[in-house]
């Protein structure tokens, strides 16, 4: 099942790379788009779940328990699931487009690197899972000042910088924090917040660690789904643009 996926990944990647004029890097961009129109349905389901979770946790009566039950974490984290089920609301739906794009993330890093061939085995290894196509062999893995098959560093100075490294903590930082609950779900230490916050504050990070190490493919990826998550959220008016830069505390004269 997963190699068939592959395959999948594989072949759609190398029929718009053909499509477009044999550019890899623009084949990588396009083919993020298409998964995030093909995904929508389930994004939008998630929008409209965070939107209605957002609204909850700034309720009076969501605001009351954490008052009532503040020196009780357990009869607190009870009394919230009992909300949770009555309201029909998941504490983790805010999580799951970024748990779910971890087997596409993974899966596509594969079909990159399997698509990027350069020695005799890994050729025969890729024409295993080739449908059509193998005059494409071997791919131009040049993008702009990129060897997308490995780790990207621009040289300035003589000293290599990990431009796209950067870019995707960036924009993976905008992105968790535009979707994220404000005001009483970030800080009513329910189990579900305490998992965004989490999320919030180490998945940008670990995205940025993958796109130092790995392929630069990969981070072309999360770039271009991260920037089309921006724009999606910004299209549909559910981004939370009070939340990207840390609120200064105020000093009263």
């Amino acid at each position: 099942m997963w190699d068939a996926f592959i395959t999948l990944m594989i072949n759609i990647l190398l029929f718009i790379y053909d499509l477009i004029g044999q550019n890899f890097g623009w084949a990588i961009i396009i083919f993020t788009v298409l998964v995030r129109v093909v995904t929508y349905p389930l994004n939008a389901r998630q929008m409209k779940s965070s939107k209605a979770m957002q609204e909850l946790q700034n309720s009076k009566k969501w605001q009351d328990i954490q008052k009532k039950y503040k020196d009780d974490k357990e009869t607190l984290a009870q009394k919230q699931m009992e909300i949770y089920r009555e309201m029909g609301i998941s504490p983790f739906g805010s999580c799951l487009p970024l748990l779910i794009q971890f087997p596409i993330i993974i899966g596509l890093y594969q079909a990159i690197i399997r698509t990027l061939a350069v020695t005799p085995l890994q050729l025969v290894n890729l024409s295993k899972h080739i449908n059509d196509g193998a005059n494409l062999i071997p791919i131009n893995s040049q993008f702009w000042w990129m060897e997308l098959s490995e780790p990207e560093r621009l040289p300035i100075l003589g000293v290599g910088i990990p431009i796209l490294a950067i870019l995707v903590v960036i924009t993976s930082y905008i992105q968790t924090k535009m979707i994220s609950p404000t005001g009483g779900a970030a800080g009513d230490g329910g189990q579900g917040a305490q998992m965004t916050q989490a999320m919030t504050m180490y998945m940008p990070f670990l995205m940025g660690y993958l796109a130092l190490t790995f392929a630069s493919g990969l981070a072309l990826y999360f770039i271009a789904t991260n920037l089309a998550t921006i724009a999606q959220y910004m299209i549909t008016g559910q981004a939370n643009f009070d939340n990207i830069l840390p609120k200064l505390p105020s000093f009263n004269r």
